[in-house]
């Protein structure tokens, strides 16, 4: 299968995570993408963490493969002049620079798309293009404290954490990418470009949306639980003989198998939980009657009688026993990277049943500053 954007042009100036991500996610997709770095040192990426390969962090890696790199010094006329002619040619402009940066060398959004009425220009930023901290920095465990994200993760009495994945970087990236190909859309009816924004932050409000909203609208502020949900009951980790398993009890049909499973078909028919909300104001006196039950058998013989009348349940597993997984393994999601000597894990999406391929590995700083056509 050819890449499904092939033929559209993305030009990067992307640090670390969101912006590159973006690029990624394109170059996976079969678009060129030329990233534009510094001639000194190049994106920070690249030094962030032990070399990997060539020099360059497992990170950098990442989230940079597929892409052409040109290394420019946008401070000096000549710098200018090639960004300013790879610019004419390109369909996508992204960027992650300090949000001072842009206006400074002339890049900024109306000026780019005045210059370059076809350009989709789209910009990311820590806290959003306005409001008082517009112009501010930011990180991803500082965006996800700032939001209240980090403040939902764990349990009663736990102290704030951080997600374990970038959800706030990445997520932006997929934000503006689905923002881009929209803007692709509209200008195939009108002929012009346009400005695309996304941030850290609101990407850290819409993923706590649910909380947010809950509360906004009932002033109830959100329960924190470490494997469960605040509106299902039983639905969170459960410990077994030999370790923690996951039961998915979604509805009063599968609480129900679940009884049966456990021998106490008469739940059920209990008032204190014979529906959804009645074990929400029980789940203590719940727990008490099937928690000894489960902590009785392994955790396979409970997974196994579970799955067999339709009720979801998974152990919890480390990385290498979920790569394990025969499931994990028949998704193909891990893919070599052409002349590399590696695996990366590839889009999480088909076309037509095929996943886009990861097309080449990530390039040296300024490998393709003979190659890229700016003319």
């Amino acid at each position: 299968m050819g890449g499904i954007l092939a033929g559209v042009r993305v030009i990067e100036l992307g640090q670390v995570l969101a912006a590159p991500f973006v690029g990624a996610i394109f170059a996976d997709l079969g678009a060129e993408v030329v990233k534009i770095e510094r001639a000194e040192g190049g994106d920070d990426a690249r030094r962030m963490g032990p070399d990997f390969r060539h020099g360059d962090a497992m990170t950098f890696h990442i989230m940079n493969r597929g892409k052409q790199s040109v290394a420019l010094d946008m401070r000096t006329p000549e710098g200018k002049a090639v960004f300013e002619a790879l610019a004419a040619r390109a369909d996508i402009l992204v960027h992650n620079l300090r949000p001072d940066v842009p206006a400074a060398l002339g890049i900024d959004g109306p000026a780019m798309t005045a210059r370059h009425p076809r350009l989709i220009y789209c910009a990311i930023s820590a806290f959003g293009h306005t409001g008082p901290l517009a112009r501010h920095p930011g990180f991803e465990p500082l965006i996800q404290a700032y939001s209240g994200l980090s403040s939902l993760n764990g349990g009663e009495g736990d102290p704030p954490m951080r997600a374990a994945a970038s959800l706030c970087d990445q997520g932006s990236a997929m934000w503006v990418a689905i923002g881009a190909l929209a803007m692709l859309h509209r200008r195939q009816q009108t002929g012009h470009g346009g400005i695309v924004g996304g941030s850290l932050l609101e990407t850290a409000l819409m993923w706590a949306g649910q909380k947010i909203d809950t509360y906004m609208n009932t002033g109830a502020l959100p329960e924190r639980h470490r494997s469960g949900h605040p509106s299902l009951v039983p639905y969170e980790a459960f410990e077994a003989a030999d370790g923690p398993f996951l039961i998915c009890a979604g509805n009063d049909r599968l609480f129900a198998k679940l009884a049966a499973v456990l021998g106490r078909g008469d739940l059920p028919s209990d008032p204190r939980f014979a529906a959804n909300r009645d074990r929400l104001r029980h789940k203590a006196a719940l727990f008490g009657e099937i928690c000894p039950i489960l902590a009785s058998r392994p955790r396979a013989h409970w997974i196994e009688a579970l799955e067999a009348v339709g009720v979801p349940a998974a152990p919890i597993h480390d990385v290498p026993q979920a790569l394990a997984q025969p499931q994990v393994q028949a998704l193909g999601m891990f893919q070599p990277v052409p002349g590399e000597d590696f695996t990366l894990t590839a889009l999480p999406l088909t076309f037509d049943g095929v996943r886009p391929a990861i097309a080449r590995g990530a390039p040296r700083l300024g490998a393709d500053n003979g190659n890229v056509d700016h003319r």
